[in-house]
């Protein structure tokens, strides 16, 4: 798995250019960090409501 993540790295720096294959990968990181969040920040509005109709 890590040669087929190196292999498309290299496809990709090869295609659009170093710095716009760091922009993206780097992009992807951050979208990957703010999916996250997200989720994290739905289950625990899922267990406020849960809480606050319980009472």
């Amino acid at each position: 798995m890590p040669f087929l993540f190196f292999l498309l790295l290299i496809i990709l720096i090869a295609t659009v250019g170093f710095w716009n294959a760091l922009g993206a990968v780097v992009g992807a990181a951050v979208m990957i960090v703010v999916l996250i969040l997200l989720i994290v920040a739905a289950v625990a509005l899922g267990g406020y409501l849960v809480a606050r109709r319980m009472r």
